[in-house]
């Protein structure tokens, strides 16, 4: 059995992976509305919110890939001048002061939301928009989001202590 680190891991590769395909869809679908728009003279609403809601789809659930590469936004005027040890100890106390407190907020808060709009069915306020349930859907995107990249931060923490421990 592998441990929890790998696993998370595997998860996040694999999501980041997934949804990059969505990127390309994302490109399809704007460049159908163009062609639609100035060849065809016509348009889908439903087709221009959907490339709204994969591309905050796209950075949402790719976040927690984000931060498996360590591709994310870090101020760096120290952190890579450390020894490996010490980067470990910023990332252990970064995830458990900053980064898990804040996906728990997060999850917690948005919860609510996503679930309201599944209790009321709700669909696009725009006549001709995205129908039910595909909103909802897209509003418990903003549940998985930090519980993906919570995983991602225990991954990192789990990461961090062994660092620490072998230096």
């Amino acid at each position: 059995m592998s441990d929890p680190q790998e696993s998370i891991d595997r998860i996040s590769h694999a999501t980041g992976k997934l949804v990059a395909w969505l990127t390309l869809l994302m490109v399809i679908v704007t460049c159908i509305i163009v062609v639609m728009r100035y060849v065809f003279d016509a348009g889908l609403i439903w087709m221009q919110e959907s490339v709204i809601w994969m591309h905050g789809t796209v950075f949402m659930v790719g976040a927690a890939y984000t931060l498996l590469h360590e591709d994310h936004v870090r101020v760096d005027v120290f952190y890579h001048a450390m020894s490996e040890r010490r980067r470990a100890w910023v990332d252990l106390i970064g995830v458990v002061v900053l980064l898990l407190p804040l996906c728990m907020l997060l999850a917690v808060t948005s919860y609510d939301f996503a679930a309201f709009s599944w209790s009321i069915h709700e669909a696009s306020r725009e006549s001709g928009g995205l129908p039910y349930p595909l909103v909802s859907i897209l509003k418990s995107v903003l549940v998985v989001m930090p519980i993906a990249v919570g995983l991602q931060g225990i991954s990192l923490l789990l990461r961090s202590v062994a660092t620490i421990r072998r230096a």
